[in-house]
């Protein structure tokens, strides 16, 4: 999995999209752009990919779209719609553009044993952010992941002060906590 972390500046969301998709076929790699007030960190992203992937493998994926199972197991929320508010919209936006080789959905099983296919995943996945990087959508590459925004990110996945008070658990751990609940809320 590898991570663009950049701002965009969107004219027109569904062609974006659809530049990605273009990029994510060509690639063969999925990609899914993100809000960067809704990711906690890396951690966050590598959770929702295995937990998406494992939806799929087994059948239980509430998506038709490997994307759109990351973005559902990122935002901890079964409904798409509620979902997307994690994604990108026009105008600017600081972005964490997730690009993953591992199952695309045409091999039906998750990449990632450690065999010859990582090599092949790794290129590709570098080539896809290259891609990526080249749209005119995006306007720099930056970190946007360096300073997460706690109070947006404790309202987005309804972490009250009581719950951090009574742990000594990182906002981290308790966001990867709530992508998690979605495969039990299934």
């Amino acid at each position: 999995m590898e991570l663009l972390e950049c701002t965009l500046s969107i004219d027109d969301l569904d062609a974006f999209v659809a530049d990605l998709g273009e990029i994510g076929d060509r690639h063969d790699v999925t990609i899914q752009a993100f809000d960067a007030r809704y990711v906690v960190d890396r951690a966050h992203l590598e959770r929702a990919v295995e937990l998406a992937d494992r939806a799929i493998a087994r059948g239980e994926n509430v998506a038709r779209d490997r994307a759109v199972e990351i973005l559902l197991y990122a935002a901890g929320r079964r409904q798409i719609d509620r979902a997307l508010e994690m994604g990108v919209d026009e105008g600017e936006t600081r972005t964490v553009v997730l690009v993953d080789g591992g199952s695309t959905g045409n091999e039906g099983v998750p990449d990632g044993d450690g065999g010859s296919g990582d090599a092949t995943a790794d290129a590709d996945e570098a080539a896809a952010v290259e891609a990526v990087t080249e749209l005119a959508a995006v306007v720099a590459t930056e970190p946007t992941l360096e300073e997460p925004d706690e109070e947006t990110l404790s309202a987005f996945f309804e972490i009250t002060d009581a719950e951090r008070g009574a742990t000594d658990a990182s906002l981290s751990a308790l966001v990867r906590e709530r992508v998690a609940l979605l495969e039990v809320e299934k």
